[in-house]
């Protein structure tokens, strides 16, 4: 499923919620330098992990999604290939490093 040019898992009401939504969707398809802008915008966005997770689930090769960009989503996956379920990794990670 896809709302515009973001493809979604069956929950996306995430998409509705990120820092992102009145921002220009091509600003997040940049090279080089450009990247670092756009991934600090992701710095703070309430629905990050989930965007990510999205990204990963969906094997989306380019942009930048939920603060990493596509080289650096690529690695992940690479170094995780029996990760099948993003969301909860990302959410097991991010609760342990509250707890730390």
């Amino acid at each position: 499923m896809t709302i515009g040019a973001i493809p979604t898992t069956e929950d996306s009401s995430w998409a509705t919620r990120g820092a992102c939504v009145g921002m220009d969707p091509d600003g997040f398809f940049v090279q080089g330098a450009e990247q670092h802008t756009v991934k600090v915008a992701c710095g703070a966005c309430p629905v990050r992990t989930e965007c990510l997770a999205d990204a990963l689930d969906n094997k989306v090769d380019f942009g930048v999604w939920g603060g990493m960009t596509e080289r650096e989503r690529r690695r992940l996956l690479r170094r995780n290939p029996d990760v099948s379920d993003w969301s909860a990794v990302l959410r097991r990670a991010s609760q342990e490093a509250v707890g730390s």
